[in-house]
């Protein structure tokens, strides 16, 4: 790869390389994860000092053969503020799922088009109504985008389909199983199961999943429990940076 000109990316995070220059790590449509160096981008005078920040959308061009590219120029293309409060921790949440989970150039667009939605959706006025549905949709896009959600409307292992009376949970290495009698706190009725693998399906899936959600909590609240796990263990930590900020942040 030569020259990018105009594509749609994100922040995703920066590292100082010099006293004046930073590394981009940025989320584009079309390369994927790629990694950029800003030269001059901490300078007073700099024309990416007001424009590089993350959760917001913008035009970048940029070229060169090395792993780290060369950034060319920045654009800001509008379209809403930056989110604030739990909204943006949860913002900088959905980064760093990214940072770990996605490898350096490799494509997602349709993940990158939830994303976009996403971050709109927690910078609107009525984010906190469905803030956690956002995140659950996410999770679900991410997880399945990259090979790592199964199919839920079979048990992983057996591909036997799910009994209508039973109850499933979640698991990283395992995939949709049939619930243990200790786990029947944190597990999904299989008709709740299959009602997600249905809203996951076409374009409007990110929308189609919060709707489910915001519906029944008892959905959402699962959810939350069973992802939590399965995406701590693909991502190789006990605890995601954020969500310790998160706690730390609440205690105060």
């Amino acid at each position: 790869m030569k020259r990018v000109a105009h594509e749609p990316a994100f922040v995703l995070h920066h590292y100082d390389w010099s006293e004046s220059s930073l590394i981009l790590e940025v989320f584009t449509r079309h390369h994927g994860r790629t990694a950029l160096m800003a030269r001059g981008a901490k300078k007073p005078s700099s024309n990416f000092r007001p424009v590089l920040l993350p959760l917001q959308p913008l035009h970048l061009s940029f070229g060169g053969d090395a792993d780290i590219r060369m950034l060319r120029s920045a654009e800001w293309i509008g379209g809403h503020i930056m989110p604030t409060g739990e909204r943006l921790l949860s913002g900088y949440y959905l980064n760093e799922l990214l940072l770990r989970m996605l490898a350096r150039d490799d494509p997602h667009p349709a993940l990158f088009d939830v994303y976009a939605r996403a971050l709109a959706l927690m910078a609107s006025d009525h984010a906190g109504e469905w803030l956690e549905a956002v995140l659950r949709a996410f999770e679900l896009t991410l997880l399945r985008e990259v090979g790592l959600l199964p199919a839920l409307d079979v048990q992983t292992l057996t591909h036997h389909p799910l009994q209508s009376d039973r109850h499933y949970v979640l698991l990283a290495h395992s995939g949709l199983r049939l619930a243990q009698p200790e786990e029947r706190r944190q597990a999904l009725a299989a008709s709740h199961w299959l009602a997600l693998e249905q809203a996951m399906q076409g374009e409007q899936s990110l929308q189609a999943v919060m709707q489910l959600c915001m519906a029944q909590r008892d959905v959402a609240q699962g959810l939350k429990q069973q992802l939590r796990g399965v995406l701590h263990a693909h991502c190789g930590v006990e605890m995601l940076r954020t969500r310790k900020m998160m706690m730390e942040l609440q205690k105060l």
